[in-house]
């Protein structure tokens, strides 16, 4: 096992972050998942999550232990038996070093008042062998297939939705907790860069839409900057890879630095989803940068982009070579401004919340 902390940063009391009844702070395991570091060195959204949210918690008085794997940088407590993330660790048995990871975080249940779980569906089979309340922020679904793993533990785990869209009718809520981003990694740009181009950013993949963000550049005359990791290889060499040239470029996948500049040298960030969109960490990223979003009305984008203000919602890639049009009309410092309502110390709190009622409700009976 590693037990280490780095990262020290100067905490900020929160009263959420005492104990509702005894004098001392909420003791948070915070269950990170296993594919990708936390925080992630490029891609790996829950994981970015978790890492804001740990933060976050640590900054307003929270006695938090990030179980992730032993290369994660955390000013929490770190405990970890998993040496280095799966997605890139070839080779590594996934099932072995996920069953390890979770009972090494459920067996230290009693030592926190909460266990919040951001690792999909396995923990819920641990948490109902504990009497410790378990949190699960739910970050999508793959599939109707997946509910009835979160069905059977409906009674006894306490599920967050990361927007109003996202929520199943199968199931009990008992929060809508929409994530937080940090404005400090993301530099405003009151211009885009000269000569414009749009950007897509997210996995190369057909329910994100890259082959519509080529198509609607292209109908609009800007060039366009891709960036992502390549989900799916026959997505890609079929639809993306004929394309690049001049005006087409494919950057891989980015890191924080690679992204904070290229969505802030954007005109627009184009968001052309097929399927319904659980949040979209991206999508408030470029608006950090007073960069527009151009997207499609699925899943949660109307609960992110203000129509008008922060980007525009459109139903069809017509709608979207438009949007691009009229990009005059939007002023990127409100665009920054409406992804500041979306902090992560409005996260924090509303996951506080969240704790201190479970914690009192548990006290109590």
């Amino acid at each position: 096992m590693t037990e280490r902390a780095v990262l020290e940063r100067p905490g900020i009391q929160h009263p959420l972050a005492r104990h509702p009844v005894e004098d001392r702070p909420v003791r948070i395991g915070m269950l990170a998942p296993i594919a990708w570091r936390v925080p992630p060195r490029h891609y790996g959204p829950w994981e970015r999550v978790v890492s804001l949210l740990t933060e976050g918690l640590v900054a307003a008085g929270a006695d938090v232990t990030l179980y992730a794997t032993q290369d994660a940088l955390t000013s929490a407590r770190l405990s970890a038996v998993v040496p280095t993330p799966y997605e890139e660790t070839p080779g590594m048995d996934v099932k072995v070093w996920e069953g390890l990871h979770l009972a090494h975080a459920f067996n230290a249940a009693e030592q926190v008042d909460i266990v919040h779980n951001h690792a999909d569906f396995l923990p819920l089979m641990f948490a109902s062998l504990v009497d410790i309340p378990t949190v699960t922020t739910i970050h999508g679904f793959s599939g109707a297939a997946i509910l009835p793993a979160y069905t059977a533990y409906a009674d006894r785990v306490h599920f967050v939705s990361i927007s109003d869209a996202d929520r199943s009718p199968n199931l009990p809520y008992i929060a809508t907790v929409y994530h937080g981003i940090d404005l400090a990694e993301f530099t405003f740009r009151a211009q885009p860069q000269q000569p414009p181009y749009a950007a897509f950013l997210g996995r190369i993949h057909p329910d994100k839409g890259a082959a519509d963000a080529i198509r609607v550049a292209r109908a609009a005359g800007l060039p366009l900057k891709i960036a992502g990791i390549i989900h799916d290889r026959a997505y890609f060499e079929r639809e993306v890879e004929p394309h690049l040239g001049a005006d087409i470029t494919f950057l891989g996948s980015v890191d924080p630095a690679g992204r904070n500049a290229l969505l802030g040298g954007a005109a627009a960030l184009l968001h052309l989803i097929h399927f319904d969109e659980p949040f979209g960490l991206s999508v408030l990223e470029a608006m950090a940068c007073g960069t527009p979003v151009i997207a499609y009305g699925r899943g949660s984008m109307r609960e992110l982009i203000e129509d008008g203000v922060s980007g525009r919602v459109v139903p069809d890639e017509a709608g979207a070579v438009a949007a691009l049009h009229a990009l005059d009309g939007l002023d990127r410092a409100a665009v920054r401004a409406h992804a500041a309502t979306f902090s992560v110390e409005r996260m924090v709190d509303g996951y506080l919340q969240v704790y201190r009622q479970l914690i009192a409700a548990r006290v109590s009976s």
